[in-house]
């Protein structure tokens, strides 16, 4: 049977001309597909304006197609959809990723809808079906109790992937690839949306998968109360405050702050875990994380196997410690 469609694609976004770094990880992902299936790995951009194009390929990409315009300052989900149905149907690609970011989520479903095709929302994971190429979609289900494998029958095959859940490639500045700029007539930029105001949540002190620290909390902090010492030292690292599903289903910090399957995955320079066991839903979360810290008074918690550090002792006791040395650090 012929191969009517071919090619991996990954949707890159763009923060005020800057290529959001959930870019890179998304061409993380796709370039083991790609590889897999012997093709090409395209990066598509959708911008009023652009720094450092020429980034996505150091990153993975072999080509890029950029479509620039003043009226892409905003994010119009018809707008897209309209552009990026027209690209796909002129290319046909065979896989398209994007970041399960707002944006992401909103912009994929419009575009599967629009294209009459299947797609897998917030993946952890990817797999290659080898007698027939189709892609083998892995997420969470049931409350993060057990991991779907979900393929779909239909082309292309799309998927949004959790921010934080591959490292980027390491940036190779030797990389060479096509970077084409694509033209669309102007009425393909009208939109039904009407812009109004851009407010950013102030729910949380700082973005969880943007921080480079965090201090998460579990069931072993004892009480909400505790909660204080984590923000306290949360601020004096410049970091943010994570926690566990427990401790947010039972009310003692915002779902905001959770991470694990049915959270938010993190990668962290430096992951400090508080009185967490380690259940295999929150280390999905946390893993790739570059340094881990982990207080639990349990020598045989599971968190410790993926620990860099452990210290065995109760979490109530160890944390207001180590906010006191941090105090008469800043003393020195």
């Amino acid at each position: 049977m012929k191969q009517t469609h071919t090619g991996v694609w990954t949707i890159a976004e763009i923060e005020d001309g800057s290529i959001n770094p959930v870019s890179y990880e998304l061409l993380a992902w796709g370039k083991g597909l790609s590889e897999r299936l012997k093709v090409e790995l395209t990066s598509i951009v959708l911008t009023n304006k652009i720094k450092d194009i020429e980034s996505l390929i150091h990153y993975g990409a072999d080509k890029v197609y950029y479509v620039e315009n003043d009226k892409l300052e905003h994010f119009y989900p018809d707008t897209y959809t309209n552009i990026l149905q027209q690209m796909v149907e002129e290319m046909k690609p065979e896989i398209i990723l994007a970041s399960a970011t707002t944006k992401g989520r909103t912009l994929m479903p419009c575009l599967a809808a629009s294209l009459k095709t299947g797609l897998t929302a917030d993946c952890t994971d990817f797999e290659i079906e080898e007698e027939t190429r189709r892609l083998i979609q892995i997420r969470p289900a049931i409350g993060g109790n057990v991991m779907a494998k979900i393929k779909t029958m239909t082309n292309p095959q799309m998927a949004t992937v959790r921010p934080k859940s591959k490292l980027p490639l390491p940036k190779d500045e030797s990389r060479t690839g096509e970077i084409i700029k694509k033209e669309f007539n102007e009425e393909m930029y009208q939109s039904r949306y009407e812009w109004i105001n851009y407010k950013r949540d102030e729910s949380i002190e700082q973005p969880l998968q943007q921080s480079d620290v965090i201090i998460a909390g579990g069931k072993g902090i004892r009480k909400q109360e505790n909660f204080k010492y984590l923000k306290e030292i949360a601020e004096r690292l410049n970091g943010a405050v994570g926690a566990t599903r427990a401790v947010v289903d039972m009310g003692w910090i915002d779902y905001s702050h959770q991470i694990g399957l049915s959270g938010k995955t993190v990668s962290p320079k430096l992951y400090i875990a508080v009185g967490i066991s380690g259940a295999v839903q929150h280390i999905a979360g946390m893993s790739t994380s570059k340094y881990i810290i982990s207080i639990n008074k349990d020598p045989e918690a599971p968190i410790f196997k993926v620990s860099d550090l452990g210290i065995v002792g109760d979490a109530t006791e160890i944390v207001p410690l180590l906010l006191k040395e941090l105090k008469q650090g800043d003393k020195k």
